[in-house]
C-alpha cells in the first residue's frame, strides 16, 4: 500500500481540511478560524486521513459524527453519518476510498451504531459499500403569475399569523419545531446547535461567507410556533422597469398543512416575486397542490438523496413500524461487512386501545399504533436474498421490493414474497430529509 488510513493527529487538522477543500474543488486556503471551528465540534477519533507514504502528505480524508435518523413510525436510530469524503485526483483507483469506508463501517459497527448515513455526490460510488438510497428530493420553480393564488386576500385564514423574525428568533423557536416535526417525519436526522448556528450566520466558514437573508415564523390562533421559512431574494429587473424577482427558499418546516399552506401563499404574495425555488421537499411534497394550478410549480430537480448502509440488521429492523403485519426470513449478503446473514422479521400486527370512556359499546375515541417489527437472526429458508445495498433502500419505505426484484436486485425465493416485503416495508408518505451534511 502506498499511503496509510489513519484518525489525523491534531497537529494535521489544516492540512487534511485542505485536502477536504481540494476535493470539493474549493481553492480557499483554510484559516485559523476554520481549523478551530473543526477542532471544537468534531470527534478527533472519527477524522481520517489517507496519508502518502513517501510525502506525507494528506490525499484522502473521511469524517462521520454520530446522527440520529428517524424511521416509520416516529423512533429514532442512532446512525454514522459520513462526510468530507474525498480522494485526491493524484491518488485515485488506488483503494483509499475503500478503506476508509470499510474502516468506519467496522468502527460503528463496534459502537453499536445500527445504520450509517451519508449524502452522496455522484450516484455510482456508495452502492459498493452496501448503501442504498433512501430518500429522494424534488425541487420546484413556482412561476407565481401562474399560481392562481388571491395574492390581495390574507395568507392565513384559520386565525394565525406570519411574522417576520431576525436570525437570533430562529435559534430560539426553530430547534423545537425542527424536533417536533423530526419525530413524525421519517427520514429526517438531528441537528445540533451548531447546526442552526451555521444556518443563521452565527459561526460561517472562510470558503462560504453566510448571505444574510430573510425569516419567518407562523403562529397559530393561540401564539404556538407551527412553521418556519428562511428565504433569499434576488435583484432582478426586466424592461421597462418591471420586477423579476426570485425568491430562493432556504428551509421551509411546518407541522400542520394549514402552516404550510399559509407559508408557500406568503412566500409568493411578497411584492416584486415572480419565481419561487422551492429548495429540496419531498418528492410528494403537498406544495403543487397547494396552489390553485399545480401546473405553475415546475420540478427543477428530482434526484436520489439520502442514502442509508445498514449496520445492524437486528436493530434497524427491530426500530420501525410496519402498517402490514408478516413474516419474512432475508438473506442479507454483506462481504467482509456486519450486516451478512439470515434474518427473521415478524413485521408487528399494531395494538389498538380506548383513549377514553365511551358511551355505548361501540362508540368512542381509539388509539392505534402501527406495530413495530422483531427480527432476529435465524436458519429458517430465506424468502427474499438481497444485498445490503437493496435492504437500505428498503428500509425508510421509499423503494418498491417488487421493483428491486424486476431489477434483479432481490431475488424472490418464496412465491409471493416480493409482494408481501413491498406491502411491508412501503410507507404512505415518502420519507423526506431536507438537510444536507
Amino acid at each position: 500500500m502506498s499511503a496509510d488510513v489513519r484518525p489525523i493527529a491534531a497537529s494535521e487538522l489544516t492540512q487534511w481540511m485542505q485536502t477536504v477543500n481540494t476535493g470539493f474543488l474549493t481553492a480557499s486556503a483554510v484559516t485559523e478560524s476554520d481549523a478551530a471551528q473543526r477542532a471544537r465540534h468534531s470527534d478527533p477519533a472519527r477524522i481520517v486521513g489517507a496519508f502518502d507514504r513517501r510525502t506525507g502528505a494528506c490525499v484522502g480524508t473521511l469524517r462521520s459524527f454520530r446522527q440520529e435518523l428517524t424511521v416509520p413510525g416516529g423512533a429514532a436510530v442512532v446512525s454514522s453519518a459520513l462526510t468530507n469524503v474525498t480522494v485526491l485526483p493524484t491518488h485515485r483507483r488506488q483503494g483509499l476510498l475503500t478503506r476508509m469506508v470499510a474502516a468506519d463501517a467496522a468502527a460503528s459497527a463496534e459502537r453499536g451504531d445500527a445504520v450509517s448515513t451519508l449524502i452522496a455526490a455522484e450516484y455510482p460510488i456508495y452502492g459498493r459499500y452496501g448503501y442504498g438510497p433512501a430518500a429522494s428530493i424534488t425541487e420546484w420553480e413556482i412561476d407565481v403569475p401562474r399560481t392562481g393564488l388571491d395574492l390581495r386576500r390574507s395568507v392565513t385564514g384559520d386565525g394565525g399569523r406570519i411574522d417576520l423574525v431576525d436570525a437570533a428568533e430562529v435559534r430560539r423557536v426553530g430547534p423545537a419545531l425542527h424536533e417536533r416535526l423530526r419525530r413524525e417525519r421519517h427520514g429526517m436526522v438531528s441537528r445540533d446547535e451548531r447546526w442552526w448556528a451555521l444556518a443563521t450566520g452565527l459561526e460561517q466558514w472562510s470558503h462560504r461567507p453566510y448571505r444574510e437573508g430573510f425569516q419567518a415564523v407562523y403562529r397559530t390562533a393561540e401564539g404556538e410556533v407551527a412553521g418556519l421559512v428562511r428565504y433569499t431574494a434576488d435583484d432582478a429587473w426586466g424592461d421597462a422597469k418591471v420586477p423579476m424577482n426570485t425568491v430562493r427558499v432556504r428551509e421551509l418546516l411546518a407541522a400542520t398543512p394549514a402552516a404550510e399552506r399559509a407559508l408557500w401563499h406568503y412566500v409568493c404574495s411578497i411584492d416584486w416575486v415572480q419565481k419561487v425555488r422551492t429548495g429540496y421537499r419531498a418528492p410528494d411534497d403537498l406544495l403543487p397542490h397547494l396552489l390553485p394550478d399545480p401546473r405553475a410549480a415546475r420540478p427543477v430537480t428530482s434526484a436520489d438523496f439520502l442514502w442509508v448502509r445498514v449496520l445492524d440488521v437486528v436493530r434497524a429492523l427491530g426500530a420501525r413500524s410496519y402498517a402490514v403485519p408478516g413474516t419474512l426470513v432475508l438473506e442479507v449478503r454483506d462481504p467482509g461487512g456486519p450486516a451478512a446473514g439470515r434474518y427473521r422479521l415478524d413485521a408487528g400486527t399494531g395494538e389498538c386501545a380506548r383513549t377514553r370512556d365511551p358511551g355505548g359499546p361501540a362508540a368512542g375515541r381509539y388509539r392505534l399504533d402501527a406495530g413495530t417489527g422483531e427480527c432476529a437472526r435465524t436458519r429458517e429458508p430465506a424468502d427474499l436474498s438481497l444485498d445490503v445495498s437493496a435492504l437500505g433502500a428498503l428500509y425508510l419505505g421509499d423503494e418498491s421490493a417488487v421493483r428491486l426484484g424486476a431489477l434483479g436486485r432481490v431475488a424472490e425465493e418464496r412465491p409471493g414474497a416480493l409482494a408481501l416485503a413491498d406491502a411491508v416495508f412501503r410507507t404512505a408518505r415518502r420519507p423526506w430529509c431536507p438537510d444536507v451534511f
